[in-house]
């Protein structure tokens, strides 16, 4: 079973937020991650992809909500095949 991994985002008002993520990938130089706000696998939870934004002189990753829909359906398909083999079922 794989080991969970918890990130926390801040909200624009400094607020934490807790997310788990399923998988990351590197696509076209950038790093996304696809995240959950559930903990527990077997639970359903809303997922999220998220993409680092930060330059690459910056000690910590900054990470952004993907908008932009081409996007998102593109980063979606290599997650969904990612996580092909995996305990998890992603639905749009």
């Amino acid at each position: 079973m794989k080991e969970e991994t918890k990130i926390t985002l801040q909200t624009e008002t400094g607020e934490p937020v807790d997310f788990f993520v399923l998988e990351e990938t590197r696509i076209n130089g950038k790093n996304y991650l696809l995240v959950t706000d559930e903990e527990d696998e077997k639970a359903d939870g809303e997922c999220y992809i998220l993409k680092d934004t930060s330059g690459d002189r910056e000690e910590e990753a900054v990470y952004q909500f993907v908008e932009d829909e081409q996007e998102v359906e593109a980063v979606f398909e290599i997650f969904t095949q990612l996580l092909d083999d995996a305990d998890v079922e992603l639905q749009k």
